[in-house]
């Protein structure tokens, strides 16, 4: 039996990469999905069309969640549309790549309103349809970048140091109510971006990896279904590392044997 069968989901930044690979894995386990966009609606289209060639059913809606009204009919619109809300995904964000000499106010603005308010406001919303589920959840989607440090992404950085507190405390906020809350840190997941990095390899990811081997969106999707399942029942408050030993390395240069 499917863990997730008939939940209904909301995946925001689902039309490519980590959000897409999520998409998929919660549907593979019956759940009903919410394909969110900020910018890729192509992308979102696709993601909805492979869950219902395998059976699923998904439904596709864009939103810029830098924005709480936004924020607010785009869960608004995922739960009138399933008639419930059981599972929050929180993925859609921006990654910047700039020395803080070259970061602006407005680039600074820019993560923190996705990446941060975003989540917050998504949650807040979604809040009231969680507590009606039998199995209310919440997962963050955090990064490496917040428990480690990489030169050029100090906001960044700083925005899912901030998805990782919001997570353990909500998750003691809410847990007297039943509903639980999580986040996902992956490392370095090869996604479509990582091709415009000048002289990019995908053996030159594998290199980077303890376990030799770059991860793949399916990677961070197969752990963010356990952790919205109730197979990870009594799992509330953490952030689980799905990075290939990444953040467990030392701060040293890596070469591989």
């Amino acid at each position: 039996m499917a863990t997730l069968q008939g939940r209904a989901a909301l995946v925001t930044g689902a039309g490519m990469g980590i959000g897409q690979g999520i998409a998929l894995a919660l549907a593979r386990e019956g759940a009903r999905v919410a394909v969110h966009y900020g910018h890729s609606a192509a992308g979102a289209e696709v993601t909805a069309a492979a869950i219902r060639d395998a059976g699923g059913e998904a439904i596709v809606i864009g939103g810029d969640l830098r924005f709480v009204p936004e924020c607010q009919r785009v869960v608004d619109a995922a739960a009138e549309s399933f008639g419930a809300l059981d599972i929050l995904v929180n993925n859609a964000g921006v990654t910047r790549d700039q020395p803080i000499e070259e970061t602006t106010e407005a680039l600074y603005d820019e993560m923190f309103d996705l990446n941060m308010k975003g989540y917050f406001f998504c949650a807040k919303r979604a809040l009231p349809h969680l507590l009606r589920s039998a199995h209310g959840t919440i997962l963050n989607v955090a990064s490496v970048h917040g428990g480690g440090g990489f030169p050029n992404h100090a906001a960044y950085a700083a925005t899912k140091g901030a998805i990782i507190a919001f997570t353990r405390t909500l998750a003691i906020e809410l847990a007297p109510r039943q509903v639980r809350v999580n986040a996902i840190g992956p490392g370095l997941i090869e996604v479509p971006r990582y091709f415009d990095i000048p002289g990019y390899t995908t053996a030159q990811g594998d290199a980077m990896v303890p376990l030799g081997r770059i991860g793949a969106p399916a990677d961070i999707g197969s752990v963010a279904a356990f952790l919205v399942s109730d197979a990870a029942g009594f799992v509330t408050g953490q952030t689980i590392y799905v990075d290939g030993g990444t953040n467990a390395r030392m701060g040293l240069v890596w070469e591989r044997d």
